[in-house]
């Protein structure tokens, strides 16, 4: 691959009042694939760099969602930022913003605002319940997005409901502000104009809940939570070994049952028996089909377990932990990590899923406070003055 081959979002400007994951998530994906982001900060930067401190000093989530990026640090609410959000979007292609409900209108920065000076712009707002309706002006999080959208009700055991470890409902929320940003792009070359994009938080999360809610059809009882195993097909979920290794296995069919029984549990008849010939029966008496499947595994070793698998050409994987992760052999045999460099020096990153044999993905640095304002002021044929101010 050439490594200097033309990326698909070369030559977009995205300018981003963001902070926290969902529009940072966001504008990492068009930083991959080229667009040069200027993310404008507050003087004190985006909150999301002071979550945590794990990555040699620097957050976490900060890390994760902000390589690649121009850092421009402005105190909106003085005068001179209305000058240079003004000379910033007036030749930008993109403007994200996920600020407080009201929070971009009151800066003059509203869509209706935004197109009307700017025709070819393209406005993407991202907030928890979008821009209209009841809850418009509602805060939202994350965890509070996950229990709005139901998401909670269906994850946990069935004494406990569960919140997702990772952030799902800012990452939902920043993929379809995403997609939605590729496909403006590709509108606006066929007529010139720019779009208003409102992607709530709630939408986008309540739109994967998509099974959860046919299953519930018309009032119909919701899927049991049944922990890491799967509501209603069995076996499907994770299973101890006697070495304590936890193997996840899961069975899609008839045929894939009667290998399991054949090749893992030994037992060719019990593919047979009348509590576990289908899945819906499986899944009824899935207590005492767990008693059987837990005594036999329990004599073999997870690498025994998972040998017996593959034989059989049952679909598994190991339950990993983030340690296992880092060091995960396919990963590594892929090439899927690289460093980046950072404010407290190289850092590892994760290249983009999915791999184009046209492109190399753009893997910047993660930038410091304000790190850009000086270069992109000047561009702007505007002066930084001693006391802080715009000349």
């Amino acid at each position: 691959m050439n490594q200097a081959a033309l990326r698909p979002l070369d030559g977009i400007t995205v300018v981003s009042l963001e902070h926290a994951i969902a529009a940072p998530f966001c504008t990492r994906q068009l930083a991959d694939l080229g667009a040069r982001v200027i993310k404008v900060e507050r003087p004190e930067g985006d909150f999301a760099r002071r979550y945590d401190t794990r990555v040699d000093g620097l957050s976490s989530h900060f890390v994760w969602v902000n390589r690649s990026k121009e850092s421009l640090a402005l105190d909106l609410k003085s005068e001179a930022a209305r000058e240079v959000m003004d000379r910033l979007l007036a030749s930008a292609d993109v403007f994200v913003q996920n600020l407080a409900p009201g929070a971009a209108a009151r800066l003059g920065l509203s869509a209706s605002e935004l197109q009307a000076r700017f025709p070819r712009l393209i406005v993407c707002d991202i907030s928890g319940y979008g821009n209209d309706g009841p809850y418009r002006d509602r805060k939202a999080y994350d965890l509070l997005i996950q229990s709005e959208a139901g998401f909670v009700s269906v994850t946990g055991t069935p004494d406990e409901v569960v919140k997702a470890g990772a952030s799902v409902a800012d990452i939902a929320a920043g993929m379809y502000a995403y997609s939605n940003i590729l496909s403006a792009l590709l509108l606006r070359a066929r007529t010139g104009k720019g779009s208003h994009i409102d992607v709530s938080m709630l939408e986008a999360l309540t739109e994967w809940m998509g099974y959860p809610l046919y299953y519930s059809y018309e009032g119909a009882a919701p899927p049991p939570r049944m922990g890491a195993s799967h509501s209603t097909i069995y076996p499907y979920g994770p299973f101890t070994a006697s070495d304590g290794r936890v193997v996840m296995l899961g069975l899609q069919n008839e045929r894939e049952w009667a290998a399991f029984c054949t090749h893992v549990m030994d037992d060719a008849a019990l593919a047979t028996d009348a509590r576990f010939c289908t899945n819906a029966y499986r899944s009824d008496n899935r207590a005492q089909l767990a008693e059987l499947i837990n005594a036999r595994l329990g004599a073999l070793t997870g690498a025994q377990l998972r040998e017996r698998l593959d034989r059989a050409q049952i679909a598994n994987g190991d339950v990993n932990d983030m340690r296992d992760v880092w060091q995960h052999p396919q990963l590594a045999a892929r090439g899927r990590w690289v460093d980046v460099d950072s404010p407290v020096g190289p850092l590892p990153a994760l290249k983009p899923p999915g791999i184009n044999d046209s492109f190399a993905y753009r893997m910047g640095p993660i930038p410091a406070v304000g790190e850009h304002t000086q270069a992109i002021l000047q561009e702007l044929g505007l002066v930084l003055g001693d006391d802080g101010g715009i000349a």
